[in-house]
């Protein structure tokens, strides 16, 4: 019953939300689709203004997954890696995953074409994606959109959420499978 009603409820939310948006602009006699076309001018101003940021970050990630450097790193903590029985296989995904978030998704498809849904590594680099963030886009899309280019604090900030938040996936993960 319960999942009856959350499925009725995810279908109209949006139908729901448009129109009651567009009935509170007519009361109050907005110009609806000038105000619209606004809104995309502006959008679109925001997107051409963060094409070099995301041009860098793509660069970026493309260089490091080129050459290789994620398979040296993933081999030079292999013993810490075992140590703290975290598979192989999973680390590209706590690098990747503070750059891209589509980077990490495409790692962690890798992992469970490869190894399966029910492997340990798997369960472990969907928790590891669901607990960190991409903090390197957001910080070159978001700051970039409104021309924030001191992101010292930020950065460190976000990549130090990162590392606790994949801590906590192992943590997760191993108490529970």
């Amino acid at each position: 019953m319960f999942q009856a009603i959350m499925n009725l409820l995810s279908l109209w939310a949006l139908p729901v939300i448009i129109l009651l948006i567009l009935t509170v602009g007519l009361a109050k006699k907005v110009p609806l689709y000038e105000s619209f076309t606004d809104g995309a001018k502006d959008g679109f101003k925001v997107a051409v203004n963060i094409i070099p940021y995301l041009v860098a970050i793509i660069v970026g990630i493309s260089m490091f997954r080129a050459s290789g450097a994620i398979d040296m790193i993933g081999q030079a903590l292999s013993g810490v890696l075992a140590a703290l029985k975290i598979p192989q296989e999973v680390l590209p995904v706590m690098i990747v995953r503070p750059l891209s978030g589509s980077a990490a998704l495409g790692v962690f498809s890798d992992i469970v074409h490869t190894l399966g849904p029910d492997s340990y590594a798997a369960k472990l680099a969907a928790v590891t994606i669901g607990s960190s963030e991409t903090t390197f886009y957001v910080l070159a899309v978001y700051f970039g959109a409104i021309g924030i280019s001191k992101i010292r604090y930020a950065l460190i900030v976000g990549l130090l959420a990162d590392i606790i938040g994949i801590a906590a996936a192992v943590l997760v993960c191993h108490s529970m499978f």
